[in-house]
């Protein structure tokens, strides 16, 4: 048995197989080829142009979306630039009329003090007067009254005692208005 073993072994390669193994092997082989080739191969196909395409129109998409947004960007850029302009006009005219402002303020408040000053200069003149007219009134009848002592006798005549006090008066005025110039001098 021996020898019909070796027999076997030496016509029989077992790592060869056999012809109508190869055979039947090549042609599941060709019909799956040929059902690749024309079915799934031009779905593959079709699939991966259809991505190619939808990745290159987003591609696309992608590029006109930025340039957009860069036109975006330099219209708000420059948005901002008028805005800063604009903005500093408008602080620019705001210092102006606080300027004008402050100036008809002060203005105003000096025709008020010069109207007020004014307003005083009058009421002090008038309480001038007043205080002359009251003085010299009764510088008058304190005079009438001193030389109807000095004298004796009663100088109840009004126009007499009046003439007498108001060139009394206009003496002394005169010897006020020499003595200040005199000191000048």
């Amino acid at each position: 048995m021996h020898s019909m073993l070796l027999r076997a072994a030496e016509t029989v390669n077992p790592f060869l197989p056999q012809p109508y193994d190869i055979v039947w092997s090549a042609v599941c082989f060709a019909i799956i080829l040929v059902f690749f080739w024309l079915k799934v191969l031009p779905r593959v196909k079709k699939l991966l142009d259809e991505r190619a395409e939808a990745i290159e129109g987003n591609i696309a998409k992608a590029d006109e979306a930025q340039r957009k947004a860069e036109a975006a960007l330099e219209q708000y850029t420059a948005q901002l630039a008028d805005a800063r302009a604009e903005a500093g006009g408008i602080r620019e005219a705001a210092r102006e009329d606080g300027k004008k402002i402050v100036a008809e303020a002060k203005e105003a408040a000096v025709v008020e003090a010069a109207r007020v000053s004014a307003n005083a200069q009058t009421q002090i003149e008038a309480e001038r007067q007043a205080a002359v007219v009251s003085l010299r009134s009764e510088v008058g009848t304190l005079a009438i009254d001193l030389a109807s002592g000095v004298i004796g006798e009663s100088l109840s005549d009004d126009a007499k005692a009046s003439a007498i006090v108001d060139r009394f008066l206009a003496d002394l005025e005169a010897s006020e208005k020499a003595q200040p110039s005199a000191g000048k001098k």
